[in-house]
Order: C-alpha cells, then structure tokens, then sequence
C-alpha cells in the first residue's frame, strides 16, 4: 500500500515534513521517523515556481516602493495602527499603508512596519 499522493509525496505522510534520503531504499522523515519505499518515489516528478516575491522574502529585501512626500508645511506623513502583533518581536502594534501596486481589478498590497524593531513585511490582498 503506498501512502504517495500527486504532490506530496517527498512529504511525510504523518507530520508533512520533508522526506530525507538517507539512503538508497527509502527516504525518511527526520523528525517523526516515518519512512517511505524509494521505489514510491522514483521516476515522479516535481516543479517548483519561484516568484519575484518569494525570492524578495526569502532574502529579506524590500519591495521597491516610493513613499508619498512629507505634506508641504513638513509635518510627519502618519501611518495607520493596527492592533496586530509584531511576527518578529511581539510588540503588540503595527505601523501599515496601503499601495495598488497590481492591477487596478487586483487587491492592493499593505505595507507593515513595527515601531519598535523596524521589523518590514507586506501582504498582497
């Protein structure tokens, strides 16, 4: 009985992690121990897409966005508070302002920033 799906099955079927090949028989799970037949998975084929995106998150690098100038008599431009949670520090505010960036029929993107680290994310909506 094989335990493989369509696309999951470089994935531990009882915990989803991925599967480690340890060796020519079979690949294993390295945190639950789960094993799955080598023969399961030879000759399957997997593709993988990589955004613009997720190359930027996983580096770490800003989205190039150019900021509204400051108003005319130099006061501060103000960004709209959220009562969420910083993923990085746990500060419980953040800092957002919101870009269309897409489409016009596409969501905008919201920019967080945390006041307290300078933690930067964004989310496509």
């Amino acid at each position: 009985m094989s335990f493989c799906h369509a696309r999951d099955f470089l994935f531990c079927s009882m915990c989803g992690t991925l599967l480690s090949f340890d060796s020519l028989q079979f690949a294993r799970c390295p945190l639950c121990g789960f094993k799955r037949a080598a023969g399961d998975i030879e000759g399957r084929e997997t593709r993988y897409t990589v955004t613009a995106e997720d190359i930027r998150r996983e580096l770490k690098i800003e989205p190039f966005v150019i900021l509204e100038s400051a108003p005319v008599d130099d006061e501060a431009v103000q960004r709209a508070v959220v009562n969420e949670e910083c993923p990085q520090c746990r500060h419980p505010q953040l800092e957002y302002y919101t870009k269309q960036l897409r489409s016009a029929d596409e969501g905008q993107t919201v920019f967080y920033e945390c006041p307290q680290c300078r933690h930067k994310f964004s989310i496509n909506t």
